[in-house]
């Protein structure tokens, strides 16, 4: 297998630390609000990374964090605690609005077949670890007390910022003044490790006792600690979205490696941005999209699995309704093609070889997926055969192949649209053509879908755009 480890700004040979094994970390969300499909993108795309890894016979021991506190609305120290936002938001508790959140987060991936982590681990729930990394950071001098927190000293990190390839020098150039809340800080670039109940944050809701004073973790301690408690340092790849490399993971990277001497984890992986009207998906611009907004108007969650299947996981995907309307038009002919006849007992060699090389090329599933659709129009082959590969495929792909939903709705659920489609096979009978368009019409206005086909009518649900 061959992966891009952004660390080494290259694509390398992967090798693991424990033969046959594999220790994966991947960065939870904060759990403030609902997940929009621009963060799922990154869920899914790990998902495909860890079905790659067990595609290629590895045992995968995932291990993922969830935010509850500390994950500020500026990743430069600035701002609100995200969950007091949505706590404030919605009147309730912050650690309510977790509970909360993070079952939504979890009916997503679920939705989406994202295969579900090995260990969860929040980050209310280790905070004895996360003092524990910054009692050593003190002693060895690379944390400082300032009057609104702990922070870490990054001029004493002679290696700080190897994970962007911005040297501390440029990014203290560019600092913006206002994240310098805290006059104290000897660096712009300097983050905080604990923060203490005074200032802004003299009624966060949320604090334990530490031995800097009562208070609450910063953002990214709490990945350090939970991976290390689940998976050791060093561990084999850590996961993220591209908008994790310039802070959150380079400043993971900095606590972890200065508190024990050894790398974090040996490659990082990160997944591109989702676009929509060629700009970063956000809620501030608006464009905020839920996965059930894509319900909402009769898609599958797994309408957009298959779109993200379309663009390799390092580069950027631009999100419109009429793309996942092809998605969805695509993965339903997939579907027919699995219905069209029964799995045999054996598959396509030459195209299961091919597929096997194009997924651990850096997990091109593009590619793959286009070698798929070869397959499936490769009428020189068995249908038996060409259905056995694609199920083996889809151990990747994660569209649920081998349990087609059923692609035409059962008009008997909806009484209404049973009486319309009954009116209009008699009209079609008496060659009332002007009385079938009409039916058609009110089967529309119900949000349904007209086929006519040589087996009668077919309804699907419409796509409302």
């Amino acid at each position: 297998m061959k992966l891009y480890n952004t660390l080494g700004k290259k694509v390398e040979d992967f090798k693991s630390i424990q033969k046959g094994e594999v220790s994966l970390y991947t960065c939870g969300p904060t759990v403030y609000n609902y997940a929009h499909i621009g963060n799922l993108r990154t869920y899914i795309f790990e998902d495909l990374l860890k079905r790659v890894l067990l595609y290629n016979g590895y045992k995968v021991n995932h291990a993922m964090n969830i935010t509850d506190v500390g994950h500020l609305v500026g990743d430069g120290d600035e701002g609100e605690d995200k969950l007091e936002v949505g706590a404030k938001r919605e009147g309730k508790n912050p650690l309510d609005i977790a509970r909360f959140y993070t079952e939504k987060f979890f009916q997503d991936t679920d939705a989406l077949n994202i295969i579900r982590p090995d260990v969860v681990k929040t980050a209310t729930e280790t905070i004895p670890e996360q003092i524990e990394i910054i009692k050593i950071l003190v002693e060895k001098g690379f944390a400082y007390k300032g009057e609104q927190a702990v922070y870490f000293d990054t001029s004493k990190l002679a290696d700080y910022g190897k994970l962007s390839g911005q040297k501390l020098s440029e990014k203290l150039a560019g600092a913006r003044e206002e994240v310098v809340v805290d006059k104290d800080k000897k660096n712009p670039a300097d983050f905080a490790l604990w923060f203490f109940l005074t200032g802004r944050y003299q009624n966060h809701i949320l604090h334990w006792p530490s031995p800097w004073g009562k208070g609450f973790p910063g953002w990214h301690i709490e990945c350090s600690a939970i991976s290390r408690k689940i998976l050791g340092q060093p561990f084999d790849i850590h996961c993220g979205g591209v908008d994790h490399i310039g802070t959150h993971h380079t400043n993971e990277i900095a606590q972890s490696e200065a508190a024990f001497g050894l790398p974090l984890a040996n490659i990082w992986m990160h997944g591109e941005f989702l676009q929509v009207n060629e700009g970063k998906m956000a809620k501030s611009a608006g464009t905020f999209v839920t996965l059930q907004d894509l319900m909402d108007k009769g898609f599958s969650p797994l309408d957009y699995r298959y779109l993200c299947l379309t663009a390799h996981y390092r580069t950027q995907l631009n999100f419109t309704w009429e793309s996942v309307l092809s998605s969805r038009n695509a993965l339903e002919k997939m579907y027919q093609f699995v219905v069209s006849g029964k799995p045999g007992q054996v598959g396509c060699a030459e195209y299961e070889q091919k597929f096997l090389e194009q997924i651990s090329d850096d997990l091109n599933v593009p590619q793959a997926l286009g070698l798929a659709w070869q397959l499936v129009g490769d009428t020189s082959l068995p249908v038996e055969a060409r259905i056995n590969s694609l199920l083996k495929f889809d151990q990747v792909f994660g569209l649920r192949l081998s349990e087609p939903p059923a692609l035409f709705f059962n008009v008997q659920e909806d009484a209404k649209l049973a009486e319309l489609v009954e009116l209009r096979q008699l009209a079609r009978k008496d060659k009332d053509f002007e009385r079938s368009d009409s039916l058609r019409q009110e089967m529309e206005a119900l949000g349904y879908e007209v086929l006519d086909t040589s087996e009668g009518q077919k309804i699907k649900r419409k796509i409302s755009l």
